[in-house]
């Protein structure tokens, strides 16, 4: 695998929770990888399975859905919507041939910044152990 592969992230995040701890994270000056591609969402229950599958046919080699902690959703219960569509997500992918280590479903409320720039820091590195998802083919004169 090529040293200079960097990952495409895709990062399904809940308006309330996440995406806070995102501007936290940018306002905090917490460090983390610029591998990342940030979609605001209302809720995590609202990520549809092909939303996931779109990012992979659009070039993501990886897809974060991050939402507020199971008991603190702000729409009662998407946080286990989320958790019940990821759980078939990632069977489904298999079936497909992909990874389901390529998928995550992270827990992440806004004041977790550092929590966030963990999380993105192991994605990159496990997406980068994993390689790109649809490899490029070199063509050969």
């Amino acid at each position: 695998m090529s040293e200079s592969f960097e990952p495409k992230i895709v990062v399904f995040a809940c308006n309330w929770c996440t995406y806070a701890a995102l501007d936290l994270a940018g306002t905090s000056r917490i460090k983390y990888p610029p591998n990342f591609l940030v979609i605001k969402v209302m809720c995590s229950g609202r990520v549809d399975p092909q939303f996931v599958l779109e990012a992979f046919r659009n070039g993501a080699d990886g897809v974060l859905v991050a939402g507020c902690h199971p008991g603190d959703c702000h729409y009662i219960e998407g946080n286990y919507k989320a958790l019940r569509r990821i759980t078939l997500m990632k069977r489904m992918l298999e079936k497909f041939g992909i990874e389901k280590e390529r998928v995550r479903l992270e827990w992440i409320s806004a004041s977790e910044a550092t929590r966030f720039a963990q999380i993105a820091n192991e994605m990159v590195e496990q997406i980068k152990a994993l390689g790109p998802l649809a490899p490029r083919l070199e063509v050969s004169a």
